[in-house]
C-alpha cells in the first residue's frame, strides 16, 4: 500500500542503547560538554551542555559520551543521535508540508503504532509537534532525533518541522510556517496512527515562543484553516514569553519595530488557552526563568489551566538534552511531560461534545525537581 504521503523511511533497527540506573548514594556531579564549533556564525546554547546527577550515574553517561566523541564530531546533539535507539519507532524523513525549501518535517512513529501501519493507520496516538530553538536564526530538525525518539518512546506521534530562520526571514515568517506545519500535522493525523483532537505543540527556547504564540495569537492558525481551540495542549521548555526590551542588535534585526510587540505570548492570554506545562531550568543563564513565571501568572488570572515545572540542576540546553535516552535518567522531564499529555489529551475543544464543558483548572501547580 502507498504511503498516504511523500517521504522517506528511514531507522527502525534494532540497535539499542540502556541508560544506567541511578544509584541513590554518592556525590553529585556535572557533565559539561564544550563543542569547538560555530553554527551559522552564532554560537548556540549547545556550546554548553551542562547536567548535574548523581557522581555514579554522571561517570557513567560520561564514559558513553566520551566513547561517541569521534562519531559525533563532537556536537552533544550529535553524541545524543548517535546513541539514540532506533527499535522504539518508525521514521518517516523529508515530508514538505509547504513549496519552502525549510518547510520540511519528520514524523515519528511509536513502534506499536508502526506495526500495525498501514493496514491499520487510526491507531489514535496523540500527536506532538516539536518546534526546537537555535534564537529563530539557526536549527535542523534532524538534529532533534532524540527528541523524536522520546516522544515515540511513550506512544506520541511526533512531528518534527524546519522552518524559516534570519536571515531568510524575519518574525512573524517562523511562525506562519509553524501554524502551516501544525495544520499538516492535524490534516494527517490520522494516516500515521495519530488523532486529529489530540495534537500538541511542544518546543524548546524560540521554539517554546512559537509554539506558545501560536496557542494564544489565533491568528497564525485561522490563516492555515485550523482554530487555537483545536489544539489539545502546549509543552513549553525554558521559553520566552515575555522578552521585551530587546537587547541585542541581531534581535532587533529579527523581531521588526512595528511587530515587535505583536511576538509576545503574554500580550495575547484571553482565558481561551489550551492546557499549558511550562518546564524551566533553575540554572538558565539564556532564558531568564521569568518569562515562564510571568507568562503562568498571566495564564492563571485568566483562568487557564497552567502547571510549571522546575530542575534545580538543569541548564537552558540541558532541559531539552535530558529527553535523549542516554541522560533520561538525569531528570524526570520525560515522565512528566507525558503525564500531561496523558492528563490534558482527552480531547481538544473541537472533539467535545456539543454542551459538553471543557474542564478547566484556574491554578498554577509549581512543582519543584529533586534532580
Amino acid at each position: 500500500m502507498r504511503a498516504p504521503f511523500v517521504g522517506s523511511c528511514v531507522y527502525g533497527g534494532a540497535r539499542r542503547t540502556d541508560a544506567s540506573r541511578a544509584d541513590t548514594s554518592g556525590t553529585r556531579a556535572c557533565i559539561r560538554l564544550r563543542p569547538d564549533y560555530v553554527y551559522a556564525g552564532v554560537r548556540p546554547a549547545w556550546s554548553q551542555l551542562e547536567i548535574c546527577m548523581n557522581l555514579k550515574v554522571a561517570l557513567a553517561v560520561l564514559s558513553v559520551l566520551v566513547a561517541a566523541a569521534l562519531l559525533a564530531a563532537h556536537s552533544p546533539l550529535r553524541l545524543l543521535n548517535a546513541l539514540t535507539p532506533t527499535n522504539t519507532f518508525r521514521l518517516f524523513a523529508d515530508i514538505p508540508y509547504g513549496p519552502g525549501e525549510r518547510q520540511v518535517l519528520d514524523v515519528y512513529l511509536p513502534a506499536r503504532v508502526a506495526r500495525d501501519w498501514p493496514t491499520e493507520p487510526n491507531a489514535g496516538a496523540p500527536v506532538v509537534v516539536f518546534f526546537y530553538g537555535g534564537s529563530w536564526q539557526s536549527g535542523k530538525r534532524n538534529d532533534y532525533l532524540f527528541v523524536g525518539e522520546a516522544l515515540a518512546s511513550r506512544g506520541f506521534v511526533a512531528v518534527v518541522p524546519d522552518y524559516r530562520t534570519y536571515p531568510a526571514t524575519t518574525f512573524p515568517g517562523f511562525i506562519d510556517d509553524a501554524a502551516r506545519a501544525v495544520a499538516w500535522a492535524r490534516g494527517h493525523a490520522a494516516a500515521f496512527g495519530g488523532d486529529p483532537r489530540r495534537v500538541f505543540l511542544m518546543g524548546h527556547s524560540a521554539g517554546a515562543q512559537i509554539a506558545a504564540l501560536l496557542a494564544t495569537d489565533g491568528r497564525y492558525l485561522a490563516a492555515s484553516e485550523m482554530r487555537s481551540s483545536e489544539i489539545a495542549g502546549v509543552i513549553g521548555l525554558a521559553g520566552p514569553y515575555d522578552f521585551l526590551p530587546l537587547r541585542d542588535a541581531t534581535l532587533e534585526r529579527i523581531f521588526p519595530d512595528d511587530q515587535r510587540a505583536a511576538s509576545q505570548p503574554i500580550r495575547f492570554v484571553r482565558g481561551s488557552e489550551p492546557p499549558m506545562w511550562l518546564a524551566v531550568a533553575e540554572n538558565d543563564t539564556v532564558v531568564e526563568p521569568g518569562n515562564t513565571d510571568r507568562f503562568a501568572r498571566a495564564l492563571q488570572n485568566a483562568g487557564d489551566s497552567v502547571v510549571v515545572t522546575r530542575y534545580r540542576h538543569l541548564s537552558h540546553a540541558a532541559l531539552v538534552g535530558v529527553l535523549g535516552a542516554p541522560l533520561r535518567r538525569a531528570a524526570s522531564v520525560l515522565d512528566d511531560l507525558s503525564a500531561f499529555v496523558e492528563r490534558a489529551g482527552g480531547v481538544s475543544n473541537a472533539g467535545v461534545a456539543s454542551g459538553d464543558a471543557k474542564p478547566r483548572a484556574a491554578t498554577v501547580a509549581s512543582a519543584v525537581s529533586a534532580q
